[in-house]
């Protein structure tokens, strides 16, 4: 029998996003209908989501969800984020039994703040003091991982199928104005809980189908800025350039794209001048996180979702609009199962990022 990595399914993995312009929430139901339509894309050895507007009762603390390994990981981390953090709210993360979800670790959610003495002791921004306290617990703590850490938003993933992963976590109890979803199958990397898709960082999420061939370049460069990559993926890598550049850089969501997806040369050159040179800046500024490779991602963040291919388009991407809600999917039919009747459908070119967020938000270029 072959085994995983003996066999390489080069259009594997699926991804899905829903997102509402209004900012009316609604449950994780539907992204799960979604999603389970491809199924046949993943292989049961990743699947997860990531819900944006789902913690409103929390909404200016940073929710922290953590898998421990041990009961002793559990208690070496909380006696970190007591040092670091006023612990608002702890609690398991609610979970549904099923078959399918096997050898769980401890899931855990942390509704936190950064303790103002410890904050001016550290004499970072408040953001930057939540990253390198998460970056301390994830390459520290053994057998400590934070999945997730933004406010107003969650990650949620196991080792599975997408459909099950959903109804594990019980999705359905949660509401949101965004949504996305990742079925995995893996053909580089191991499958386990902490390598399913979304990567997180603060309100950062990505789900990503694809290869990237520039992966050991670009991990090289981001490290430079103080970011660690160990969890086993090549998706981890565009987490972090993303952040880099838009938090630390203060670039556009639709910059950021220019830069990881850029155009070729010889398609900069037949720019208009004023373009030309920002392009021209973009590109020699920030060469190396130029992803190179086969990819199609959906980058979710606070008021926005951006769906993205590489510039050669090798990965698929359909968008779906209907009213205030705007579809992403690898395939038509997972847009279609939940939203048979479309205002409009198109697949965006390689590198055209397509950026949605509520009304009255500006990340950039908008669909």
């Amino acid at each position: 029998m072959l085994r995983e990595g003996q066999v390489r399914i080069p259009s594997g993995c699926a991804i899905s996003g829903i997102f509402d312009r209004s900012g009316r929430r609604f449950d994780g139901g539907e992204i799960i209908t979604s999603i389970a339509t491809m199924h046949d894309r993943s292989n049961g050895l990743g699947g997860g989501f990531a819900g944006y507007g789902i913690y409103p009762e929390y909404k200016d603390d940073y929710a922290f969800h953590i898998f421990y390994d041990t009961a002793q990981a559990k208690e070496k981390c909380e006696r970190f984020l007591e040092r670091h953090f006023d612990i608002v709210n702890l609690s398991k993360i609610p979970t549904r039994k099923n078959p399918a979800i096997t050898r769980e670790p401890l899931i855990w959610r942390y509704f936190v703040t950064p303790l103002p003495t410890r904050l001016q002791e550290s004499q970072l921004e408040e953001k930057e003091f939540v990253v390198e306290c998460v970056i301390r617990i994830n390459t520290q703590i053994e057998g400590a991982y934070v999945f997730s850490s933004g406010k107003n938003m969650g990650v949620f993933k196991a080792v599975g199928f997408p459909e099950d992963v959903g109804r594990f976590y019980r999705l359905d109890e949660y509401a949101g104005y965004a949504w996305t979803a990742h079925g995995r199958y893996p053909t580089n990397t191991p499958g386990w809980w902490g390598g399913a898709h979304p990567f997180a960082l603060l309100d950062l999420s990505i789900v990503h189908n694809g290869e990237i061939s520039s992966y050991d370049a670009n991990r090289r460069y981001i490290e430079m800025f103080g970011y660690q990559c160990t969890l086993l993926t090549d998706t981890e890598v565009i987490t972090y350039i993303i952040d880099y550049l838009v938090r630390k850089q203060g670039l556009t969501m639709e910059e950021a794209a220019q830069v990881i997806a850029a155009p070729f040369w010889s398609a900069i050159d037949n720019l208009p001048p004023q373009a030309r040179d920002k392009m021209l800046y973009l590109r020699n500024a920030f060469s190396g996180c130029l992803v190179t490779g086969p990819f199609s991602i959906l980058v979710g963040f606070e008021g926005g979702m951006m769906a993205l291919n590489d510039r050669l388009k090798l990965r698929s991407m359909v968008i779906g609009e209907k009213g205030d809600r705007v579809y992403m999917a690898s395939e038509e039919c997972a847009i279609r199962i939940i939203a048979p009747k479309l205002d409009k459908v198109w697949a965006p070119q390689g590198g055209e990022p397509v950026i949605v967020t509520l009304r009255g938000q500006d990340a950039g270029e908008g669909v």
